[in-house]
């Protein structure tokens, strides 16, 4: 069965376009003609001693690809295929990839241990190849160190694929051992430390018996801390790595090793190579995080019971903590702020820093605050750099009342090194931490106001200047005027920017057309405050917004006009597209209703034709921001948006089609329900179309899972739309949304990410069942309605029972049920009576501290005492 594949997978790695092709599709066409025997033909490449370094290491990689993938569904394809194949092929693949970890090449051995753990995660869970581990574990005790680093490696991979619950606590136990043995210091090779290390990290989650377990978990700590002092850099890296991990996974059990760790950490960011140094301060980011999530949590006041208590590990460290978070702040780089995606111990420790302002609040201003004071004038840029990061970084955490007094001495300060200190690098932070000055400190909610009539001009004139600054200081100056923009969002019918207003747009405008726009996301950031300026402004100058609608139609109409581009300038060409569509979508919503709602229609015939053109360019980030826009057209014009349907309808239904760009599938769908409220019944004339895609969409595997609710909600908006006439495509939809409301019903308990997708398929499902009700409601095809009122009371009980559902579903279950009593009347009122726990969620929601709720649940329980007394 098996066959020669060496030199096809040469071929597969060829320089020359041709043959490598060729072997590609030879490749192909063996694995879909003869899947055992092209596994087979690559398990005993990968094994052989005697073929190419590159070909067996390509053999390993194909062999990996053949039992996983990204998307889901085609991950359960490869796995059901790998599950049918016969048990003799099946050992003799495992038979190969075992012996491949004595292998004398690494990247071989390497490629061997992934490949194993893929076929671990796929057979474990069947309870098929419950011999691995064992044979792992005898691994370890063999001779030569190559081996037992590659079993090793195996074990920590292993971890990575199986969940905790498909291995026995006895071979966890078995594998911890081998792990942190393979740790210890009286191991001599340290390659197999570093394995060993590196497996730990990966296998942490299986512990949670053995940090329940006092001993163990003093063993464990202890052979980490030693590894944090290991000679190797990389053992060292991989130390502070598993230190991480514990911080968030067993925060809990960390109390006793507190000052031990301290100490480490502390040692590591002054003195160690930096990648470790990174290490040791995201430990602390960590024990933050956590500290942060609890209070949220709890909102700070635990009663003697809490399950999780805070231990206010940052609380107690913070003496020592800050000050050496601080000195990280002087070691910055000197091209840093140009380079995006750069990350060094100075960002490190500014970022873990206002994560310590947050998870202590006012405590960190007094320890913080001398650091600035010496530092903020000195003649090198590096201190007054440092000095600016500090004060940005703890201005999310403590109070205003802690913060106003400073910030109000800081803020004339801020504004001259904005516009005269020499250093960009102190420009740049300067701007940063302005915007952070107003995003957290100016607002409706602020009682004595940063900004005033005093100061506002200089504000403004000062963000303006630093516009035509270098492009990494202008992107931080946009960036904060988005924020000092935001600040006004609720603030009446007169602005203070109103008088500035005319100013601002065409300085945003200006910076958009920089010449260096592309660099340091400045582009993005100018038409990200515009929108931000648009949308927070008043009525005092919508006509001033009103003049700007034909610029922006004019520079999305020059995008469309682009001759043949380079593939770097279309994709720029499309990102521009996006911007502008989206500045589009904000005009409308902001001018669409009256009274400028008359004048600004008059742009809409050109404005959706504008749209349409740019769903003939192809890209993804373009398409969904057009149809988002269009979706704020259809609401602003109402039952008139039926003139663009029959142009609009094919590329509304090319948006339901593209699974591969699920956003804008998803997007489409929310634009659906846009059409529906504003066309009404005037939609009926497209509803064949619309609902076979939602259908198809529905029962296709390829699609991706978070489109699905959504499009369940859009089945009630169609209903409500189009009343009774939804009664054709009964038959379809409602097993589709049973079938859904049953699986939605067993997922609960899962991670918190499961927890969260369910609740928004509940919460889709009940808007779908809304929406019909309403739609059927006196209508003489209601009793279609009754056989389902069983099953969805049964629904509304299960959610209720699980105690899992969040306010918004909470919100809409309460709706549906009095939906189920308005509609259905006495039909249903011996139903909701009998029901498990209609009446105790009722009451729950009447005394729902959420006003929405309470609203809801108050018309939900007369619709029912309606519906019982007839």
């Amino acid at each position: 069965m098996a066959m020669e594949v060496t030199q096809l997978l040469i071929n597969a790695q060829s320089i020359d376009g041709t043959v490598r092709k060729h072997a590609e599709e030879s490749l192909k066409q063996f694995q879909e003609q003869n899947l055992a025997g092209f596994l087979l033909s690559l398990a005993g490449e990968l094994a052989n001693d005697e073929k190419p370094v590159d070909s067996r290491k390509l053999a390993g990689l194909v062999l990996k690809n053949a039992l996983d993938a990204k998307e889901q569904h085609r991950k359960y394809e490869l796995v059901q295929r790998w599950l049918a194949l016969d048990m003799s092929t099946k050992s003799q693949i495992r038979a190969f990839l075992l012996k491949t970890l004595s292998a004398p090449v690494p990247d071989v051995r390497s490629t061997a241990s992934q490949v194993i753990a893929k076929v671990a995660g796929i057979e474990l869970p069947q309870k098929q190849w419950p011999e691995l581990i064992v044979s792992l574990l005898s691994n370890i005790h063999q001779l030569p160190a190559h081996v037992k680093q590659a079993t090793l490696e195996t074990l920590g991979y292993l971890c990575e694929e199986v969940s905790p619950d498909v291995v026995e606590q006895e071979h966890v136990n078995k594998i911890l051992t081998a792990v942190v043995q393979g740790m210890n210091a009286a191991e001599g090779n340290t390659d197999v430390r570093l394995a060993a290390t590196r497996a730990l990290y990966m296998a942490l989650g299986f512990a949670q018996a053995n940090f329940n377990n006092d001993m163990e978990r003093d063993y464990i700590m202890r052979v980490v801390c030693e590894a944090t002092l290991s000679p190797e850099v990389k053992i060292r890296q991989a130390a502070f790595e598993c230190l991480v991990s514990i911080a968030s996974t067993y925060y809990e059990k960390l109390a006793h090793y507190m000052q031990d760790i301290f100490n480490i950490t502390a040692k590591a960011v002054r003195e160690d190579d930096e990648s470790v140094a990174l290490q040791a301060i995201e430990f602390w980011s960590s024990i933050c995080d956590e500290e942060i999530d609890i209070l949220e949590e709890y909102g700070g006041e635990f009663a003697g019971d809490s399950d999780v208590p805070c231990f206010y590990f940052t609380k107690q460290a913070l003496p020592g903590l800050v000050p050496l978070l601080l000195e990280t702040l002087l070691k910055q780089e000197e091209d840093q702020d140009l380079d995006e995606g750069a990350w060094n111990i100075a960002m490190a420790g500014g970022t873990c820093l206002g994560l310590v302002a947050r998870a202590v609040g006012d405590d960190i201003v007094p320890h913080v605050m001398p650091f600035i004071e010496e530092k903020i004038s000195k003649p090198d840029w590096r201190e007054r750099e440092a000095a600016t990061y500090a004060f940005g970084s703890i201005l999310e955490g403590p109070s205003a009342d802690k913060l106003m007094a400073i910030v109000n001495a800081a803020l004339t300060f801020m504004l001259n090194a904005l516009t005269n200190d020499p250093s960009n690098h102190v420009k740049d932070t300067t701007a940063w931490t302005l915007g952070r000055i107003f995003e957290f400190l100016h607002g409706s909610t602020i009682e004595t106001p940063i900004i005033n009539q005093a100061n506002c001009q200089q504000i403004i004139t000062v963000l303006i200047q630093s516009m035509n600054d270098a492009p990494n200081v202008a992107e931080k100056a946009c960036g904060a005027l988005y924020f000092l923009a935001q600040g006004y969002e609720d603030i009446g019918p007169s602005s203070p920017l109103t008088p500035f207003f005319q100013e601002i747009i065409k300085s945003l405008l200006a910076v958009a057309h920089r010449e260096d726009a592309t660099e340091s996301r400045l582009r993005t950031a100018a038409y990200e405050a515009l929108n931000e300026v648009v949308r927070c402004s008043t009525d005092e100058t919508s006509a001033m917004v009103l003049q700007l609608v034909p610029v922006i139609m004019m520079e999305l109409h020059n995008t469309l006009e682009g001759e043949k581009l380079s593939l770097d300038e279309r994709e720029k060409q499309n990102e521009l597209q996006g911007l502008l569509c989206g500045c589009l979508q904000v005009i409308i919503q902001k001018l669409g209703s009256e009274p400028t709602k008359s004048k600004f229609m008059e742009y809409a015939d050109q404005m959706m034709g504008l749209f349409l053109r740019v769903f003939g360019c192809r890209s993804a980030t373009a398409h969904e921001e057009a149809m988002l826009a269009i979706g704020a057209l259809a609401y602003a014009a109402g039952p008139n948006f039926a003139k663009y349907m029959p142009e609009f309808y094919k590329y509304l239904e090319m948006g339901l089609q593209n699974f591969e760009e699920y956003q804008v599938c998803a997007v489409t769908v929310g634009v659906v329900g846009d059409i529906c409220r504003a066309l009404e019944d005037k939609i009926l004339p497209y509803c064949d179309g619309i609902m076979t895609q939602l259908l198809k969409d529905l029962s296709s595997n390829q699609l991706h899972r978070s489109v699905k609710p959504p499009i369940f909600s859009c089945f009630g908006d169609i209903a409500l739309a189009i009343g009774e006439d939804f009664d054709k495509y009964w038959r379809y939809s409602m097993p589709m949304l049973q079938s859904a409301a049953e699986l939605s019903a067993h997922s609960a308990g899962a991670d918190d990410e499961m927890t969260e997708y369910t609740n928004s398929l509940r919460n889709g499902i009940l808007e779908a069942y809304s929406g019909i009700f309403q739609g059927f409601k006196n209508s003489a095809k209601t009793q279609l309605l009754i056989p389902f009122a069983p099953h969805i009371l049964q629904f509304l009980d299960s959610i209720y029972m699980e105690k899992d559902m969040d306010e918004v579903v909470m919100k809409t279950a309460i709706g549906v049920l009095g939906d189920l009593a308005d509609t259905l009347g006495s039909h249903v009122g011996g139903l909701i009576q009998q029901s498990v726990s209609s009446k105790e969620f009722l009451n729950e929601c009447l005394s729902s501290e959420d006003h929405t709720i309470k609203e809801a649940a108050e018309w939900a329980k007369h619709a029912i005492t309606r519906a019982i007394s007839v």
